[in-house]
């Protein structure tokens, strides 16, 4: 960690330290995994790590964040709620992530005024505001959570190399967008859906796959897979077990993504998480319903 990149360390520290106590939104990501090491390096005891549990985080992002705050060595709590509990969030509009993140930032003051703290802390980075229709951030700025890396300049390189100084195991994570973000912006949430999708990419990941969604088009199931392992999913033995358990599943259709994965791709403006993450306007993905064709030496 250079010189420049320590002081901003030692501000967002300082800053957090002048608090009698702070909760941090905790998905176990990268952003808020930080946030939460050096809440715990000012205020020890008084920093508190909370996970908002609901239908749209996957049960194994949950474990995730338990063992990243176990890591840490910071408490964590968990807190639940449902986002299916709101007509808006579950109408699916262009503000969908700001319906989440007002909802799950509530529950957060709640756990914090519980514990006689303040102060709520986020994961948003200096990165973050310049990326394009960010609804999240507003339900940020509304409730007043305090973002110490936005405030003190750290934008997601810098989040990376000081995940990589203090050799937290998620410092090279990839963004996780919550389960609602597979399904196109003005078709419903619903717990049928979230559910398919989750025991979907639980397989993929079961199958070694690492950077995927399965995106759920109201019973079309589109997979994307990562650029490098595009050839594995083209693989005849993948598109049979794929087919099969994806229908199992509850799926119409299973087709494969030839544009690859990426975020945003199902919403007209962005994908949000938990941690901000940054997403961008795509053309009408390419798709191919592999998954029903034949390969050469199949049988």
């Amino acid at each position: 960690m250079d010189d420049q990149l320590a002081a901003k360390v030692d501000a967002v520290e300082s800053s957090l330290a002048a608090r009698d106590g702070v909760v941090i939104a905790f998905s176990g990501g990268v952003d808020s995994s930080v946030v939460a090491l050096l809440a715990h390096e000012a205020l020890g005891e008084s920093a508190v790590a909370c996970t908002a549990r609901s239908e749209t985080l996957p049960a194994a992002e949950l474990e995730d964040a338990r063992r990243v705050a176990e890591e840490i060595g910071i408490r964590h709590e968990t807190v639940a709620f449902s986002e299916l509990d709101d007509p808006a969030f579950v109408a699916n509009d262009d503000d969908r992530c700001y319906h989440c993140r007002t909802m799950r930032l509530s529950k957060m003051y709640e756990a914090a005024q519980e514990l006689g703290f303040e102060t709520v802390c986020d994961g948003t980075n200096a990165s973050d505001p310049g990326e394009g229709h960010r609804p999240g951030l507003r339900a940020v700025e509304e409730l007043e959570v305090y973002s110490p890396l936005l405030d003190h300049g750290l934008d997601k390189d810098d989040v990376r190399a000081v995940a990589d100084a203090y050799d937290l195991s998620v410092a090279d994570k990839p963004s996780m967008a919550c389960l609602s973000s597979r399904i196109p912006t003005g078709l419903e949430v619903t717990e049928e859906r979230l559910t398919r999708i989750e025991r979907a990419e639980r397989l993929l990941r079961t199958w070694g796959f690492e950077q995927f969604r399965v995106r759920d088009h109201d019973g079309l199931a589109r997979i994307e897979v990562g650029a490098d392992e595009l050839d594995s999913a083209l693989d005849a033995d993948f598109a049979a077990a794929a087919r099969e358990h994806l229908s199992d599943l509850g799926f119409d259709h299973v087709t494969l993504d030839l544009s690859g994965y990426r975020t945003g791709s199902v919403s007209p403006e962005d994908e949000e998480t938990d941690e901000s993450v940054a997403a961008e306007e795509t053309d009408e993905p390419v798709v191919a319903d592999v998954f029903t064709q034949e390969y050469p030496g199949q049988e």
